[in-house]
């Protein structure tokens, strides 16, 4: 009987990163809502996004370079991702700098995916890939253009802004289009091999 290799410890620093990510969530939403008008709390609130989603890079780099990737960082690192930008789409959308369309649109997006990811487990692990990683970015720099005050802004940075936001809808709608035939094919794949 061959032993499972077990797992690095929960208890690590690539996991604490997540869960810092997931306790600065509440505390960047108090910080864009209570004050938004305010520049100072729109800075504010914009560097805890930053370094929040910073800690994103960060936790993977760790986990990989001393091998402390474990089942609850794979779970919770996505989950926290989300809660964090998701949360500064519907700040956004509350405080009127974000059409609300393109909030529903986005976490329509996100947490189809993340589903459809889930549901596919009996088939095969569907692997965040290119397209997925260049939406996060998107997504994030948008976010981070957005958040220091869309009318507080000079019109050039205000373009700028709205410029970066639209490529990264479109990159998050086309990605998912792609996730889906992903899962069509592994799907298929998988039950041809359980008919076998």
């Amino acid at each position: 009987m061959t032993s499972q290799p077990s797992q690095p410890s929960r208890l690590n620093a690539a996991n604490a990163l997540t869960v810092l990510r997931l306790v600065l969530v509440p505390v960047f939403a108090w910080m864009l809502l209570s004050h938004p008008s305010d520049l100072a709390w729109r800075l504010g609130s914009t560097a805890v996004f930053a370094f929040a989603i910073a800690t994103d890079a960060i936790d993977g780099r760790i986990a990989r370079r001393y091998n402390l990737i474990t089942d609850f960082g794979k779970l919770w690192d996505s989950i926290a991702d989300k809660a964090l930008t998701g949360m500064a789409f519907v700040g956004l959308s509350i405080v009127g700098e974000l059409p609300w369309w393109v909030t529903v649109l986005v976490l329509a997006r996100e947490w189809g995916i993340t589903w459809m990811r889930v549901a596919m487990l009996k088939y095969g692990v569907m692997a965040a890939n290119a397209g997925g990683k260049l939406k996060t970015v998107l997504q994030s720099i948008a976010l981070l253009l957005y958040l220091p005050g869309l009318p507080l802004m000079p019109s050039w940075l205000q373009w700028t802004a709205w410029i970066v936001m639209t490529a990264a809808v479109v990159v998050t709608l086309v990605t998912a289009v792609d996730y889906i035939r992903e899962a069509i094919a592994l799907r298929r794949r998988g039950l041809a091999e359980q008919e076998k």
